[in-house]
């Protein structure tokens, strides 16, 4: 275990929702959710290579859960998308909370890592929070435990890829794969990382380190994908399934050929892989998008495999959203892939 809890900027907030009484039977999230200590309860062994995620879940361990809230809009900001997703944290957690819980596992609030503006007199602020939230994700997963991040923009998503790159597991040699559920690649060549840079911006890590990134997208759009975002895609060997191709069928088995070349799962959800009349929440609505059973159904299946390691969701914009539909989506995600 670690020996301090992560460093957030924000410590974990109490949890509120309806009251129908104590007890099992009546328990819903705002009553199971509990803040994050080192000692908050036993964990399962960290992954390797020798005894990988879904060995660890055969055995029968179930790594408790840990929230971790990122604020942001920078990443946003900079790829010229609607701003609003620094507030997702709290969104989710409130439609989380009056939900009923039938989880077989613990969940803990580790409270939020914000960024607060943009290039700052101290340097790069997104840069910095990416780097802090990386290092409370090393500390969760090198103490067994399940990350679960709640953005903020897509540039969560390397503020993840930092903290799993980091853990004592991939250090060891295990081989994490990239699953990106999302209408756009996000591969974009910028002087300024953004919302629109963070798998490029993994590549090149992993080709710095000496190892090749596994990524693969379900849901993208093609009308919003240049030809160059496509052919980075191809020369970094992406597999990808256009989202007029994802029916349920396809994108199982999709799923299931890229989960058997991996060891471990790192699942990022970029919420505007769904239509708009779904999550209308969104920087960028989609005018297509994946029914949502057929990403629902896809969470299922990354929960049976035993092999999640990691999982963030992405680019809720509360500002946006109709009567919370779209943070009550990611709320219902979220319970099914830790079910």
């Amino acid at each position: 275990m670690v020996s301090h809890p992560p460093a957030v900027d924000v410590p974990p907030q109490p949890w509120t929702g309806r009251f129908d009484g104590d007890g099992d039977d009546y328990r819903r999230w705002w009553q199971a959710v509990t803040p994050y200590t080192p000692a908050a309860g036993p964990s399962a062994a960290a992954p390797t290579p020798e005894a990988p995620a879904e060995a660890t879940a055969a055995a029968g361990a179930v790594a408790p859960a840990v929230i971790l809230g990122f604020g942001s809009d920078a990443g946003v900001r900079r790829n010229k998308g609607r701003p609003g997703a620094a507030t997702a944290p709290a969104a989710i957690r409130t439609a989380l909370g009056p939900l009923a819980f039938h989880l077989g596992r613990d969940v803990h609030d580790a409270g939020d890592v914000t960024v607060d503006g943009d290039v700052t007199v101290a340097g790069d602020a997104l840069a910095a929070g990416q780097a802090r939230a990386g290092l409370a994700i090393t500390a969760l997963l090198d103490a067994g435990l399940l990350p679960v991040v709640l953005g903020g923009g897509h540039e969560t998503a390397f503020a993840s890829y930092l903290g799993v790159t980091g853990s004592a597991a991939v250090r060891g040699g295990l081989k994490v794969g990239v699953l990106n559920l999302d209408a756009h690649f996000d591969l974009r060549d910028e002087a300024l990382p953004s919302s629109g840079t963070p798998f490029l911006q993994m590549a090149r890590a992993e080709t710095a380190a000496g190892r090749e990134l596994t990524y693969a997208v379900v849901g993208i759009s093609e009308p919003n994908n240049t030809r160059a975002l496509f052919r980075t895609a191809a020369e970094l060997g992406v597999d990808y399934l256009l989202d007029e191709d994802s029916s349920a069928e396809a994108a199982h088995d999709f799923v299931a050929a890229f989960l058997a070349r991996v060891d471990a799962l790192y699942l990022t959800i970029d919420l505007d892989v769904l239509p708009a009349s779904v999550a209308p929440g969104v920087s960028a609505p989609a005018a297509y998008g994946v029914p949502l059973p057929v990403i629902s159904a896809v969470c299922r299946q990354l929960a049976a495999s035993g092999k999640l390691l990691h999982i963030d969701v992405a680019e809720l914009n509360p500002e946006f959203d109709v009567d919370s539909c779209t943070a009550k989506v990611a709320a219902r995600l979220i319970t099914t892939l830790l079910g």
